[in-house]
C-alpha cells in the first residue's frame, strides 16, 4: 500500500516514535545518548519547537513535540541524520541506522496531552531499564527526571506540563508523580500510539458502542483525536493542498519561485544555485527551498537536486 503523506501544521501536536533497523540497538553508551540529546535540545530551540516528554530505549524513541513554523518533517531530518552519521563515525560501522521512516501521529492536545506525557515517560520502566519509580525519578534518558526537577533540560517544556497539575510547582510535581503511578500498571498502551477510530476512541468495544448509538466519527490513521478534531486537521490540510494545485495551476513552480526569490534578495539566480556558501546566498537558498517544500508542496529530495 502506498504511505499517506505526513500531516503538519504550526502548533501541532505529534507523538513521534524511531525503531532500529531490525529492531537493533541505536542507543550503545552513554555517549550516544548525551549526543542525541544535545542535537535535540540544539533543534527544538532553533525551531521554537515544544518538547513535552521524551524517552530513550535502547533500539528506539518516544517523542511529544510541538512544532512552531518549521514542519516536524524538517526537524527530524535534521534530529536523524546528524545523529545517524555520528553513530556511524563512533561505532565504525556504515549503512541505514533507523528502520524505515518515523512514525508521526499528529494528536488532540487537551484530551490526550497528560496521558502521552505519562505514557512516553515510563517507557523505561516498561523496558526494564529502570525498576522502580524512584529509580525513574533521576533516570537521565527520559523527560520524567525533568519534571521531577532532577535532571533539568533547558528545552524541555516542563512548565506548562506541570501547570496541568497545579499552579504550584511543589503540589504540581507531588500531583504529577502520583499520576504516572497509577499508569504504571497499565502496560502498553496501543491506543496512544497510532490514530484511527478504535484507537482514538478507546477500543472496540467503545467503537461498537458508537455504532450501537448510531453516531459517526470520522477516523485517519496518521491522527489521534474525536471525530471533530479529525475533521479539522484534513480540512486544513486539504485547504494546503487547494493552495498547491491552485499555485500550479497558474503556472507558479519552482523556477518562478527561485526568480522571486532572487528578486527580494538581489542574488542572481544562478549564484543562488550555486555551490558557494557565502552567507547571503546560504539564506537566499534557504528561502526557495522553505518556500518550495512549504507553499509548493514539492519534495526535500527534488528540492536538494
Amino acid at each position: 500500500m502506498p504511505r499517506h503523506a505526513r500531516i503538519d501544521a504550526p502548533g501541532a501536536l505529534h507523538h513521534i516514535i524511531s525503531r532500529g533497523l531490525e529492531r537493533r540497538e541505536i542507543f550503545r553508551d552513554a555517549g550516544d545518548c548525551d549526543d542525541f540529546l544535545h542535537r535535540l535540545g540544539k533543534i527544538v530551540q532553533e525551531s521554537h519547537t515544544r518538547c513535552y516528554a521524551w524517552g530513550l530505549i535502547p533500539n528506539h524513541f518516544h517523542l511529544l513535540l510541538k512544532t512552531g513554523d518549521v514542519p516536524v518533517s524538517t526537524v527530524m531530518r535534521r534530529l536523524l541524520t546528524g545523529y545517524a552519521g555520528n553513530f556511524n563515525r563512533r561505532h565504525q560501522r556504515a549503512g541505514h541506522l533507523f528502520q524505515n521512516r518515523y512514525k508521526s501521529i499528529l494528536c488532540q492536545e487537551d484530551a490526550y496531552l497528560a496521558e502521552l506525557v505519562r505514557y512516553i515517560h515510563l517507557n523505561p520502566l516498561r523496558a526494564g531499564i529502570v525498576k522502580t519509580l524512584d529509580e525513574l525519578d533521576g533516570y537521565r534518558y527520559c523527560g520524567h527526571a525533568s519534571l521531577m526537577g532532577n535532571s533539568p533540560f533547558d528545552w524541555q517544556e516542563t512548565e506548562s506540563v506541570l501547570r496541568l497539575f497545579s499552579e504550584r510547582v511543589s503540589v504540581a510535581r507531588q500531583n504529577y508523580r502520583s499520576f504516572v503511578e497509577k499508569g504504571m500498571n497499565q502496560g502498553r498502551r496501543p491506543d496512544l500510539t497510532g490514530g484511527g477510530l478504535v484507537r482514538s476512541a478507546g477500543g472496540w468495544r467503545a467503537v461498537e458502542a458508537l455504532r450501537k448509538a448510531r453516531t459517526h466519527q470520522k477516523s485517519d490513521e496518521r491522527i489521534l483525536g474525536d471525530g471533530d478534531f479529525v475533521d479539522e486537521v484534513l480540512a486544513k490540510a486539504n485547504e494546503r493542498l487547494q493552495q498547491q494545485y491552485a499555485l500550479a495551476a497558474k503556472g507558479i513552480g519552482f523556477d518562478h519561485l527561485a526568480r522571486v526569490v532572487s528578486g527580494l534578495t538581489g542574488i542572481p539566480m544562478h549564484v543562488i544555485a550555486g555551490v558557494g556558501k557565502e552567507r547571503q546566498s546560504v539564506r537566499a537558498r534557504s528561502l526557495l527551498c522553505f518556500w518550495g517544500a512549504r507553499e509548493l508542496g514539492l519534495p526535500l529530495t527534488d528540492l536538494a537536486g
